[in-house]
């Protein structure tokens, strides 16, 4: 099974915002770094990559 990278950074993204929500886990600028996982996640995906 071939996985893209857009799957994988989005598999990150949702794991590490779980985890923060079940373990108010945070860090300053995590919301940043959150919102740029996404972003890039959601280019990759939408082009195919």
């Amino acid at each position: 099974m071939k996985r893209s990278f857009g799957s994988l950074l989005l598999g990150i993204w949702l794991f590490v915002s779980g985890l923060a929500h079940l373990l108010h886990l945070s860090f300053s600028g995590m919301g940043v770094a959150m919102a740029v996982i996404a972003t890039i996640a959601g280019a990759l995906l939408i082009l195919g990559l």
